[in-house]
């Protein structure tokens, strides 16, 4: 059905419906049918937008009737909906007002990806990273209780975040919260497949979908029978404890304090809109367990959810191609653990369910038995890797630089005291995009380096990349970091191969530049400009990043100026790392640290941001000249 519905829509000039949806007041009285159009008509903007801008598809389109249903039967936004992970939340800001900027989708200046409360009152919590809806939702539903509202609160989990530890915390803490609604949404999928055996028990719920609306007919039927009925419905009141065990073979989730209802068709919009009004009278935190379909609507992203998961501009037609025309840091890396993985037998790969998005599924597909996804969970993750380390294997963990900050204690206190042999294959370090501040890589050059025995790599190509995954594996002691940036290599850095050196310097002057991963490609851009303008500067490329050498300190303290740029916070960072260490030393010269200053990068283009940080080529060497200008006025003056 909704394959046709798509498809009529499609041929359609306009969105009927869905253009005069200015707020959710506007579905109330909508029928059946324009309920099913309005959500074809959202699937087509979905699908038209994230093609032209990227973004996430498949997670969106699954959950399309979901949010119609929840907007349906709840009163936005008096009542909280709160979104895990954020990033389904497109049919929510299409609901809520926000149709005619869907077009600026992750664009500079535009919406966001994610929910954000700066953006709309519909929005009532940041949730980019995964499993914390529960904890944010158990917190504004006591705040409601307190404050005597009657709004209910709804916190929209897919399994794949209940895998995160955080998650049965929230689950622990929601005894007594009577406005609290949990929906449980299923489909087998976080942005790998979902793993678990929590996974697999939830799994075993779809077994019979027709459960619920049988339910519902029967009970609006004994609700017509006088005294006869009330005695049935009490019978079989009385009974369903039993039947759903034997249905669904545990009472988890009631034993845990919750009225429970399962299973829900997670695409139909009458029978969720049912449940849903059905949480809304018990008297008790209620959990529904909807089941959906990711990609739902688009016929490739139900055939491969997991590349469907985020994307780039994509012809709808086409689809995504398959054909990989430049490789990327991640994917390198991955190819190059499994090769080294092909000799060593004690090397293991770890994800938090992001095996395709970090590189590791060649590893996983020549090493199924080396290869553990364990879900979002990326402090289990750490100390997984620690327990394995100390037990003489080589555990290497390919985590997002966003997502490691979630395994911070672990790495200090499981990993790092104990001087654990573990590497942390830090992945889309720096800036990355029009993900926007959730996603920015920027904060683990400062918290990585805050931590005895821990040891930070950062390449600028792919050669430095493999060479620096040997030596962080075979040559360097306890934690190691190798941090890589999203995308792909600059090609005229392609030639440089210092992964056994821990830094180069580039070019003979008293004035230096120096930065390190790929701002090397901007540096020499600057470098060559200055020259063109009878300026001359030398570049220092740093590959070990961290703890910083004594012969890089000896050397930098003579020179007269040094510009330091750094795709990282400033507070905390390498750069305040070596300028300290300069001055111990008795630096005289002038230093000037460029970084990220106390501040959450927006959505943007990489090179959008390289620019308004003044971290690309120009913004160097502007520096450089402005400090020179600046010396000339002096003289004169003195003059």
């Amino acid at each position: 059905m909704y394959g046709a519905l798509f498809g009529f829509v499609k041929n359609m000039k306009n969105y009927k419906i869905l253009s005069n949806i200015k707020g959710p007041n506007d579905l109330k009285d909508l029928t059946k049918n324009e309920l099913e159009i309005l959500s074809a008509e959202i699937r087509k903007k979905i699908i038209e937008v994230v093609s032209s801008n990227g973004g996430h598809l498949a997670s969106n389109l699954g959950v399309v009737e979901l949010t119609v249903a929840l907007h349906k039967a709840f009163n936005s936004p008096n009542d909280k909906i709160i979104w895990d992970v954020g990033h389904q939340c497109y049919a929510h800001k299409l609901l809520t007002g926000r149709f005619d900027k869907f077009d600026t989708l992750r664009k500079e200046g535009g919406i966001s990806g994610f929910t954000k409360p700066n953006e709309s009152n519909h929005d009532p919590f940041i949730s980019g990273h995964a499993s914390i809806s529960l904890s944010a939702a158990c917190g504004i539903a006591r705040a409601e209780l307190l404050k005597g509202t009657n709004n209910a609160v709804i916190a929209v989990i897919g399994d794949g975040a209940l895998t995160g530890g955080i998650a049965y915390e929230g689950l622990n803490n929601a005894v007594g919260l009577s406005n609290l609604i949990i929906v449980l949404n299923c489909n087998e999928m976080s942005i790998s497949k979902t793993v678990g055996s929590f996974a697999r028990h939830v799994s075993t719920m779809r077994s019979n979908q027709t459960y619920i609306s049988t339910r519902m007919a029967v009970k609006g039927t004994l609700d017509k029978i006088p005294i006869f009925g009330k005695l049935v419905k009490n019978t079989i009141h009385n009974g369903k404890k039993k039947v759903k065990k034997i249905l669904y073979k545990s009472d988890f989730f009631t034993e845990l304090g919750f009225s429970f209802l399962s299973p829900v068709d997670g695409h139909n919009v009458t029978e969720l809109t049912q449940a849903l009004n059905w949480a809304k009278q018990t008297d008790k935190p209620a959990l529904i367990q909807v089941f959906t379909k990711k990609g739902q609507g688009y016929f490739k992203a139900v055939e491969n959810p997991g590349l469907y998961h985020g994307v780039a501009p994509f012809d709808i037609k086409n689809g995504i191609e398959f054909i990989n025309t430049s490789e990327c840091f991640s994917d390198v890396f991955g190819k190059e653990l499994t090769k080294l993985a092909e000799k060593d037998d004690n090397i293991c790969a770890i994800s938090a369910a992001m095996e395709h998005a970090t590189g590791l599924i060649y590893f996983k597909s020549k090493f199924p038995d080396r290869f553990f996804d364990v879900g979002i969970a990326e402090q289990h993750a750490v100390t997984y890797a620690s327990g394995m380390s100390s037990n003489g294997l080589l555990p290497v963990f390919a985590v997002y630089s966003t997502f490691l900050q979630r395994g911070y204690d672990q790495i200090l206190h499981d990993a790092a005291i104990q001087n654990e042999h573990i590497l942390l294959a830090v992945d889309r370090a720096g800036i990355v995009g029009e993900d926007g501040e959730t996603h920015q890589g920027v904060f683990d050059t400062a918290y990585l380096s805050s931590i005895p025995n821990i040891t930070i790599f950062s390449p600028c190509n792919y050669k430095e990349l493999r060479g620096m995954l040997r030596r962080a594996l075979y040559y360097t002691d306890g934690v190691v970091a190798l941090r890589y940036p999203r995308g792909s290599e600059y090609d005229k850095l392609s030639s440089y191969d210092d992964s056994y050196k821990d830094y180069r310097i580039i070019g003979d002057c008293d004035k230096i530049i120096v930065t390190y991963g790929r701002l090397l490609g901007e540096a020499l851009k600057a470098q060559i400009s200055l020259l063109q303008k009878g300026i001359k500067v030398a570049v220092m490329k740093i590959g070990k990043i961290y703890p910083i050498s004594n012969e890089l300190l000896n050397d930098l303290k003579n020179y007269r100026e040094v510009y330091f740029f750094e795709e990282s916070i400033k507070s905390g960072g390498i750069g305040e790392h070596i300028a300290s260490k300069l001055l111990e030393l008795g630096f005289k010269g002038k230093w000037s640290l460029s970084a990220i200053d106390n501040k959450f990068i927006p959505q943007s283009t990489v090179n959008s941001a390289l620019e308004s940080l003044g971290l690309n080529s120009c913004g160097m060497e502007n520096k450089v000249l402005a400090n020179q200008i600046n010396k000339k006025h002096m003289l004169a003056e003195r003059g």
